[in-house]
């Protein structure tokens, strides 16, 4: 007897699983821990904290690290208190990781919650409807993940279809955007929740002089959460979206291998920073920006909006220069640096996030400041960047959702 199978129409099967249009951001929520640190009083908090206060010469050099940072405050999940309970944490290189996971694995789910719900609230759809999830974090590693203790704090389906990435540093705020994307694009009426957390107490440790770019570090990062619905399909009148994710790519630089490496052990998660890390970017941006853009034509960068993570000020400087953007290009970039510092995976989700509150603030014609098109990039180890080609869409007035 023959196979039934060969009745199948498996091409039809598998267009029908299929959405019709592109990923489209349908709403953004955030969240940041209530410790606000104000970045010109950081260096005499933290060299207090750390008992390292006899480092006088240090301590100044930090004080000029943190005024060159373009940062103005920091929010941080990490208090004094706990500090003091678990001192090994203030040393530079003392077994302190059970410390930081006690705070980090129950935390970084809690501060995902806050984002998700900010972003389900918006959308403004029951939270039945969300189909995938994916998680995000730099912050500790344990299972079940933060995906699972995610859906029991928001009370979604245990059937729901997650994927929890962990330890992907600042680049994963473009990587998410890549998986929703085909996610989205690949199961029809499918509604994906990404989740982007991050608590830097991972990387907190006390100063040592031979090792300044720890002390980069601990300028630099700070804590925060933001999350995403993204969907085919939108449906016009229950939904508003936002960008669509036109493209995506991941490319690693050459000769940076030695740019940017972490490595989780008993004293928390360490890095190692190499200062020509911003060079290197500057390097190879435009090769990055020709591949993406020269199929669709485009070759004046200016004609685009730009969402580029701020892992420093010199790198947001050295994209500006190599791509000849005008200053107004990387705004949005620098506010979030400037109020949050920088927020690792989720960073370049706040940046989609201040970019469109401005638009609409502002009167722009769409999301993306008024423009069609636009770039997201990510920097992470590697040296990799990821890249996102958005599509600004028409700003919305709100529907009658009930929100």
């Amino acid at each position: 007897m023959g196979s039934s199978y060969g009745t199948v129409d498996v091409e039809a099967i598998r267009e029908a699983q299929r959405a019709q249009g592109l990923a489209t951001i349908l709403a953004i929520g955030t969240a940041t821990p209530p410790n606000c640190f104000i970045q010109a009083d950081y260096p005499d908090y933290y060299f207090r904290v750390t008992k390292s206060e006899h480092m006088v010469e240090l301590k100044e050099k930090f004080k000029r690290i943190c005024d060159k940072t373009a940062i103005k405050k920091r929010y941080l999940a990490l208090t004094e208190e706990y500090l003091k309970q678990n001192p090994s944490m203030c040393e530079f290189m003392a077994p302190s990781l059970n410390a930081r996971q006690d705070l980090i694995v129950p935390g970084v789910p809690m501060l995902g919650k806050e984002a998700a719900v900010n972003a389900i609230q918006e959308w403004g759809h029951p939270k039945s409807k969300i189909t995938h999830l994916i998680f995000c974090t730099t912050a500790g590693v344990d299972m079940p993940g933060a995906d699972y203790q995610l859906i029991k704090l928001l009370g979604l389906s245990p059937s729901i279809s997650r994927y929890m990435m962990y330890q992907q540093g600042c680049s994963a705020g473009g990587m998410v955007l890549r998986l929703a994307k085909d996610l989205a694009e690949n199961n029809k009426g499918s509604r994906v929740l990404v989740v982007c957390c991050e608590i830097t107490a991972i990387i907190f440790r006390g100063p040592n002089e031979n090792h300044l770019d720890s002390l980069v570090g601990q300028a630099l990062f700070g804590d925060g959460a933001a999350a995403l619905i993204v969907g085919s399909d939108p449906d016009l009148a229950t939904e508003r979206p936002l960008f669509e994710i036109v493209s995506t790519d991941q490319t690693i630089l050459p000769d940076s291998e030695k740019a940017m490496k972490l490595h989780l052990r008993e004293e928390g998660l360490t890095f190692q920073l190499h200062r020509d890390v911003p060079t290197m970017i500057g390097k190879n941006i435009e090769d990055v920006v020709v591949k993406v853009m020269s199929p669709l034509g485009i070759s004046d960068w200016n004609s685009l909006f730009w969402m580029v993570h701020p892992g420093g000020r010199a790198i947001l400087d050295q994209v500006e220069l190599k791509l000849d953007l005008k200053k107004e290009k990387l705004r949005a970039s620098r506010h979030v640096l400037s109020e949050y510092g920088n927020l690792t995976s989720a960073c370049v989700l706040f940046i989609i996030d201040e970019m469109r509150k401005k638009s609409v603030e502002e009167g722009k014609r769409t999301t993306g400041e008024g423009l069609d098109l636009g770039v997201l990039f990510g920097f992470g180890p590697g040296l990799t960047v990821e890249t996102v080609v958005l599509r600004g869409l028409p700003v919305a007035t709100p529907v009658a959702n009930g929100n």
